[in-house]
């Protein structure tokens, strides 16, 4: 896994092109409210990338051409402004006067914790690879946007071993911060609900049960029937949840999503650095041009951090004092994991400082 430290020019490198020592395409693995959406559009905008947005994401079973001139940020959404709607690329997988993208599988919206891949895996390979394949024959690099393959990232390392595999790590209080007040603002709570639907549905998994109990996650009284019945028994779920076991589920499912990051990607973007520091951002420029030949532009990143403090004061009805034994819980349970290089288990633990400075001041 690569951490950039130290600033260095940003070559001008040639296309990519079978056989050539740069990766093929770009996996961003992400979290929903990491601001893996704004690393991607500055992957994005760049002539020589086609940027698949959300590729695993339930929305594109029933997408079909007038759908995408208007999927465009919301008011609420914090997104950046985009030069094309999200789902632009995916154009020439849509056909008039049908719905879904070609090769998309609803199954393939839920992620998975387990080892081995599963029964779906193949499935979703030939589709990603049929993405991949016909950006390269237009001489472009395909650099998707995922939230929803935290726990699947070591297969698709394994699968996809010619693209640059990329992971966006924000610290675990702002990233949650960020889904909370949409639902005390805006009656938004998918993003409270999703920690709660993607455990549910892996309960059974060894590694997840572990999560849940180190966490002491209380999932909603549901029964797990259909994955779509079960979604929106935890939106309802979602809209009353205490403030306590909301976070203790995101940090459940943030510190899995952390241990396959830590086992599996090639480069790490911290997100709390990347709006502090202009010689992070640009030696991190200067390894997405060394491993994948693109040079993305980050020097116009917010700074996260900054921003979090400012809204303590909206986090209501959260004793953020109570939150340190989560934190704690969590950190040791990924130290308690194989194969977790020194390096990466620091990087989670400042994130974890850091999450003790900002929840301290929410009341």
């Amino acid at each position: 896994m690569s951490l950039p430290h130290q600033p260095s020019a940003a070559p001008s490198t040639p296309a990519a092109s079978p056989g050539s020592p740069l990766k093929q395409a770009v996996f961003l693995h992400t979290g929903w409210r990491s601001a893996g959406t704004w690393v991607w559009s500055r992957l994005r905008e760049l002539e020589r990338a086609a940027g698949f947005y959300e590729p695993l994401s339930n929305v594109l079973a029933d997408l079909n051409l007038a759908d995408v001139a208007a999927s465009r940020p919301t008011l609420t959404s914090g997104h950046p402004p985009l030069a094309a709607p999200y789902f632009d690329e995916y154009r020439p997988f849509l056909r008039d006067g049908a719905r879904g993208v070609a090769g998309y599988d609803r199954r393939f919206s839920i992620d998975r914790f387990t080892r081995e891949p599963d029964a779906t895996f193949p499935a979703l390979q030939r589709y990603l690879r049929a993405l991949c394949e016909h950006t390269a024959a237009r001489q472009r690099v395909p650099v998707f946007k995922f939230c929803r393959t935290g726990g699947r990232l070591p297969w698709l390392k394994r699968a996809f071993a010619d693209a640059l595999h990329v992971g966006v790590l924000r610290n675990p209080a702002s990233q949650f911060a960020s889904g909370w007040q949409l639902r005390q603002q805006w009656s938004n709570a998918f993003f409270v609900a999703a920690p709660f639907r993607v455990l549910g549905l892996n309960q059974t998994d060894p590694l997840v049960r572990e999560a849940l109990g180190v966490c002491g996650v209380r999932l909603p009284p549901l029964a797990p029937t259909t994955e779509d019945a079960y979604a929106l028994g935890c939106e309802q779920y979602a809209r009353t949840v205490d403030s306590d076991n909301a976070y203790r589920a995101f940090i459940a499912l943030w510190i899995l999503c952390a241990l396959r990051m830590g086992e599996g990607v090639d480069l790490l973007v911290d997100m709390d650095r990347l709006g502090n520091s202009r010689e992070y951002a640009a030696g991190l420029r200067a390894e997405f041009a060394a491993q994948c030949g693109l040079t993305p532009e980050f020097g116009s990143a917010r700074d996260l951090l900054e921003e979090t403090r400012r809204g303590a004061a909206r986090m209501t009805g959260i004793d953020g004092g109570a939150l340190r034994a989560v934190h704690s819980a969590a950190l040791k349970f990924l130290k308690s994991q194989p194969g977790i290089e020194a390096g990466f288990v620091e990087v989670v633990r400042q994130k974890m400082v850091l999450a003790n400075e900002l929840t301290e001041a929410w009341r």
